[in-house]
C-alpha cells in the first residue's frame, strides 16, 4: 500500500483517536481492525505478540515454563492414584505398600497415563482455535516444556513419597520405595505433545473442502 499524496483525500481510520487539530500518525490510518497500539494493548499471555524483542522471546518461553511447572500438580496426582502412594486408584489393601511386586507395573502406567493425558492436552491447547498450524518453534518449545514437566512431576512424585509416606526399608529393592521403574515413561509427555498437534493439523486439513478449479 503506497502513502496518499498530499493532494488526495486522506483515508482516515474510524477508530483514530488522535488529538484534535493534530495530524494522525500513517499507522493510525491504516492499522487494520483489532490491532492494538504497542504502547497501550494488551495481549494475550501465550500470544507472544510484544513490540520489544524481549518481550516477544520472554514470551515464547512463557509457554514452555507453565508447561513444565505443571509436572508439579502431575506429580503429586500420581503419589495420590499409583499403588504404592494413597493408592486411591485401585483402593486394593494389597498394593498399598511398595513391598507387592504386582503393584510395580501399575504405578508406572499411572504416571504413563497422566503424562499422556498431559501431552494430548498440551497439544489441543497448541491448536486452540488457530486457523493453521502453530509455528515449528512454538512446537519444538512445547515438546522441550513436556520433557521437563515430565522430569519434574517424577520427582515431585518421589519427592511426595518420601514425606508423606510410610517409612520403606529398601534393602531388597529399591523399586519398595514410590519410585519410577521404567524410565521410557518420561517420554510420554513429549511424545504426547508432538503426536497431538501433528493429528490435530491433520483432521484440520482432511476438514477442509477440495480447492474447486475454476
Amino acid at each position: 500500500m503506497t502513502q496518499p499524496s498530499g493532494n488526495g483525500p486522506i483515508p482516515q481510520n474510524p477508530k483514530y483517536s488522535g488529538t484534535a487539530g493534530g495530524p494522525p500518525a500513517y499507522g493510525e490510518l491504516y492499522r487494520a481492525d483489532g490491532d492494538t497500539d504497542s504502547a497501550g494493548g494488551s495481549h494475550a499471555p501465550f500470544a507472544g505478540g510484544g513490540s520489544d524483542p524481549g518481550d516477544r522471546k520472554a514470551a515464547a518461553w512463557r509457554r514452555p515454563a507453565i508447561i513444565a511447572a505443571a509436572g508439579i500438580p502431575v506429580g503429586l496426582l500420581w503419589w495420590l492414584l499409583a499403588p504404592g502412594g494413597l493408592n486411591l486408584l485401585t483402593r486394593d489393601p494389597a498394593l498399598a505398600t511398595g513391598t507387592n511386586a504386582e503393584g510395580w507395573l501399575p504405578r508406572d502406567l499411572v504416571l504413563g497415563g497422566l503424562f499422556l493425558l498431559a501431552g494430548c492436552l498440551t497439544g489441543f491447547l497448541l491448536n486452540g482455535r488457530r486457523t493453521g498450524a502453530p509455528a515449528p518453534g512454538t512446537v519444538v518449545l512445547a515438546v522441550i516444556g513436556g520433557a521437563l514437566g515430565a522430569v519434574i512431576a517424577w520427582q515431585a512424585g518421589v519427592l511426595a513419597g518420601q514425606w508423606w509416606g510410610p517409612a520403606e526399608d529398601t534393602a531388597p529393592n529399591a523399586s519398595i520405595a514410590f519410585s519410577l521403574r521404567s524410565f521410557a515413561v518420561l517420554a510420554v509427555w513429549p511424545a504426547a505433545v508432538a503426536i497431538s498437534v501433528f493429528v490435530a493439523n491433520l483432521l484440520s486439513l482432511l476438514g477442509k473442502p477440495p480447492v474447486q478449479d475454476s
